[in-house]
């Protein structure tokens, strides 16, 4: 029997035309989604599964919520817990689903809570909020923590700041915040999202306002780890970008062989090969997504089509990735859902 699919994407619900969560049965052949039904949840602005693929987490206007996934795809809701701060930007959870990192754009402010064994939110472990300034831009003149993560050798959590232009990185001790280094990125380049590949070896980070992708090498330490940057390459390739594009999401191929970026302004879809020995990034392609503000990309388990979520046009847009000529083939019309913020792709029935 083939494995069965399940896509939930995250959408605000303030003007009352969506009700937060939009849950969509996966066609991997075909490479689109076909909506089912929708779940209420208060401007459900990021969502993410457990690792073991058990639990849906939502941001909402009341923190965190969490969902269990059942066998057939539909979310029974476990409970929801504040996390004493401003509403969350981003959401990840550790390898072992243990915790749940909230970042805090509007009070730039990390927070980290514990995961109970049933996938349920449990009590604030620790959390952080950042101090200092950028520059006098209005976007990152005061702190915004953007994205935080635990790094693969479980000991540190790194912070990317896009308001203050640092990623910084934090001892977790005995379920304690304990600074011990920071990545000082270029003044007004707004550090967004990071993630490591699956070896653990190395590190993506994407900057928002300079429109690159930064790669570094990535070894364990017992005060700090070792991060030494080996490449820079842009987010939209040789073109020209305008003050208004600006580099939204980033995620890697479950096979970590492509790399995907998406651009606002630009309103494309970047991909990148990526060389799993060295960890450097190629360009193979950037071209448009036929949506307005792709705000994030979901690549399908096949890893031959992805769905470019596209917040300000209220679409969905999907292509089958012809990688040997770097091409986007449209597969299927749009699907409309009102102002999607993110997608997450779920096995069911594991």
């Amino acid at each position: 029997m083939k494995d069965k699919y399940m896509a939930y994407v995250g959408s605000y619900s303030y003007t009352g035309k969506a009700k937060g969560i939009t849950v969509y049965d996966v066609d991997v052949e075909k490479g689109v989604f076909n909506e089912r039904c929708e779940v209420e949840v208060d401007n459900s602005s990021y969502v993410i599964a457990s690792h073991n693929g058990r639990n849906l987490y939502s941001i909402a206007d009341e923190g965190v919520v969490a969902f269990r996934i059942l066998q057939n795809g539909s979310l029974s809701r476990l409970n929801s817990v504040k996390i004493k701060g401003m509403r969350g930007c981003h959401l990840a959870t550790d390898a072992d689903d243990r915790y749940i990192f909230v970042s805090g754009y509007h009070d730039g402010k990390a927070t980290i809570l514990k995961l109970n064994k049933d996938g349920s939110v449990g009590p604030i472990v620790d959390g952080v909020f950042h101090k200092g300034y950028g520059s006098v831009a209005e976007r990152n003149f005061r702190p915004h923590v953007s994205c935080t993560r635990m790094t693969p050798d479980k000991k540190f959590i790194m912070v990317a700041d896009l308001g203050i232009d640092q990623v910084r990185i934090y001892k977790f001790d005995e379920e304690k915040l304990v600074q011990v280094d920071a990545i000082r990125c270029e003044r007004e380049s707004a550090p967004r999202h990071f993630r490591f590949s699956s070896d653990g070896r190395f590190m993506y980070l994407m900057y928002e306002l300079k429109n690159v992708i930064d790669v570094f090498s990535y070894e364990t330490g017992e005060r700090a780890p070792k991060l030494e940057k080996i490449q820079t390459i842009s987010t939209i390739g040789d073109k020209q970008y305008s003050e208004l594009t600006a580099a939204c999401a980033m995620r890697l191929s479950p096979d970590n062989r492509y790399l995907y970026c998406t651009n606002a302004g630009d309103n494309t879809l970047s991909i990148y090969t990526r060389d799993e020995d060295t960890g450097l990034l190629e360009l193979l392609s950037c071209l448009p997504i036929s949506g307005d503000y792709p705000k994030d990309v979901a690549v399908f388990p096949d890893e031959k089509h992805v769905a470019c979520v596209n917040h300000e046009s209220g679409s969905i847009t999907f292509f089958k990735v012809d990688y040997e000529n770097g091409l986007l083939v449209m597969c299927g019309l749009p699907v409309k859902v009102n102002e999607p913020n993110c997608c997450a792709i779920v096995k069911i029935g594991s």
